[in-house]
């Protein structure tokens, strides 16, 4: 029974990868690119993780210290990417940045 659902939530970590590859080629910009690439993979990696903790349960421990450090460092990168690129200069039409730097 705990493989049925290993195998269920590896599958939607594995959908959600697929969502956050079809995103980064269909988003218009870099900021809507960093958003999906951002948001998909963490709740990819914390979907895959726990299904292999189903699989695996002797490596529950270290699988979930590694969804927890995915879930906080991924937004964080996310956000300096995002910073680097505005001070680069690269705006959109609206800007809600541009006070702020």
């Amino acid at each position: 029974m705990l493989e049925i659902f290993g195998f269920i939530f590896m599958t939607l970590g594995v959908l959600a990868f697929l969502v956050s590859a079809l995103g980064l080629l269909r988003m218009p910009d870099v900021y809507t690119r960093m958003h999906v690439g951002t948001k998909a993979t963490t709740i990819g990696v914390v979907l895959v993780a726990l299904g292999a903790c189903f699989l695996e349960p002797s490596w529950s421990f270290k699988l979930l210290l590694l969804a927890l450090f995915v879930l906080l460092t991924n937004p964080l990168s996310s956000s300096v990417i995002a910073r680097a690129t505005h001070k680069n200069g690269l705006t959109l039409e609206r800007d809600e940045l541009k006070d702020a730097s």
